[in-house]
């Protein structure tokens, strides 16, 4: 009888939302899941007739499974710890490499290191970015896998400022001293120790020497250090208000800093170094950093903007997808940037599984670019996104859908009783 289809359908119908309910639960616990809706729609079939008022006669012929949709709202974002784990705040998926060589689309950012060093997903997978060159992204080029290991190296930084922040006692007499060291660095990342002594010549005025080891220079010399710097510091009320370098004819107020030539003419640095010019800048946001007070003398601070090369030590990624790399010899340099797709239609990528996605003709072309721009969302390292189903509205559909099931099976028993009915009347 044509009856039974329509029931049929019903339980097809239920069963397709039993099911749908169940891999929603199943994934409960999956990273970066979206939760799927069914959408049913009714079907009826035209008889051709109209009834006394001229309306169509219509029969309902059971429902249809109209579509499958993705709930892509954003889940409960989970801090894990974990440096190469990423959850995107906001719009997009991140971009990932197959093993085929084709690109998937996720939001499951629980990633992890490979042996090369390179960031992937739990099954593999190569999540792409822009690359860093010496810690400059590059976001003109293709994307490319991203490189944490341990193995990269940062490339040496040549010296070419210092500053001492320090205090020469202004209860001292002539001849008392003071010193400060801080070391710099050659173009090829050596320290050296730079000392600078100071030498109270009269009130408010000192003397400055400033040495490096003549060791570190060839020829040697005969004398432990050389000096690749002297002048006077001169001050009033306490305030360093002008220098002198020896051999000078005039004063020079502390904002032009005293230059260093190192080595000093006739010298060279004995690995091979480049000639290192260096500015010691006496002040911080116009105010002098060396003072003369009436306390002891000492050195407070000291910095210089020269590294040596050294390892990666940890990386942690910003909002913008840079991933910044800690190197031992305390730089920080960007090693590369996470890239980040949006859709004009999300609901027209393809499932493929393992929390991938796929583009697709409804979907239309990936749009790739940097996190927080163009509509996209922003990333949270040392975080991944959490499965965004609701158990509770899960169980209220579970419940709806079995009571469904129920209700259609009844009905087909009862069809089925009728027409059982029906043919022992034939016999």
């Amino acid at each position: 009888m044509g009856s039974f289809s329509t029931p049929l359908s019903g339980l097809t119908a239920a069963q397709g939302q039993l099911q749908s309910v169940s891999n929603n639960l199943a994934n409960i616990d999956t990273d970066g899941y979206k939760d799927q809706n069914l959408t049913f729609s009714d079907v009826f079939s035209l008889t051709g007739t109209t009834n006394g008022s001229g309306d169509p006669i219509q029969t309902g012929s059971g429902v249809v499974v109209s579509s499958t949709n993705a709930n892509f709202t954003e889940g409960s974002l989970n801090a894990t710890g974990t440096a190469s784990n990423m959850a995107l705040s906001g719009n997009g998926f991140f971009v990932t490499q197959s093993a085929t060589g084709l690109p998937d689309y996720t939001r499951a950012g629980d990633f992890t290191t490979n042996k090369s060093g390179q960031i992937v997903t739990p099954n593999g997978e190569l999540v792409l970015g822009y690359p860093a060159v010496n810690g400059v992204v590059n976001t003109a080029t293709a994307l490319q896998p991203l490189q944490v290991g341990t193995g990269e190296i940062s490339p040496a930084v040549a010296s070419t400022t210092i500053n001492v922040s320090a205090n020469l006692n202004a209860s001292s007499v002539p001849g008392d001293t003071a010193s400060s060291t801080l070391p710099v660095y050659d173009s090829l990342g050596a320290a050296h120790t730079l000392s600078v002594t100071y030498t109270m010549t009269a009130p408010n005025t000192w003397t400055y020497a400033v040495t490096i080891p003549s060791a570190d220079f060839t020829p040697a010399g005969t004398t432990p250090n050389t000096t690749v710097g002297s002048g006077t510091l001169n001050f009033s009320s306490g305030v360093l208000v002008s220098t002198e370098p020896t051999g000078g004819t005039a004063t020079v107020p502390p904002s032009a800093g005293i230059a260093l030539t190192i080595p000093p003419t006739g010298l060279t640095f004995a690995d091979g170094a480049a000639a290192l010019p260096i500015n010691w800048s006496l002040e911080t946001a116009g105010t002098p950093t060396i003072t003369q007070t009436a306390t002891a003398s000492s050195t407070s601070a000291t910095s210089t903007n020269g590294f040596a090369s050294g390892t990666l030590q940890n990386y942690t990624v910003q909002s913008d997808g840079t991933i910044e790399g800690l190197f031992s010899s305390g730089q920080t340099l960007a090693l590369g940037q996470v890239a980040v797709a949006s859709f004009a239609n999300v609901q027209g990528l393809a499932d493929v599984g393992n929390n991938n996605y796929q583009s697709s003709a409804a979907s239309g072309a990936a749009v790739v670019g940097l996190a927080g721009t163009g509509g996209r969302g922003t990333i949270v390292g040392g975080s991944v996104e959490e499965s965004n189903v609701n158990i509770a509205t899960e169980f209220a559909k579970l419940i709806v859908a079995q009571q469904a099931y129920s209700a259609n099976a009844k009905t087909i028993t009862t069809f089925n009783q009728v027409s059982q009915a029906t043919i022992a009347m034939l016999q």
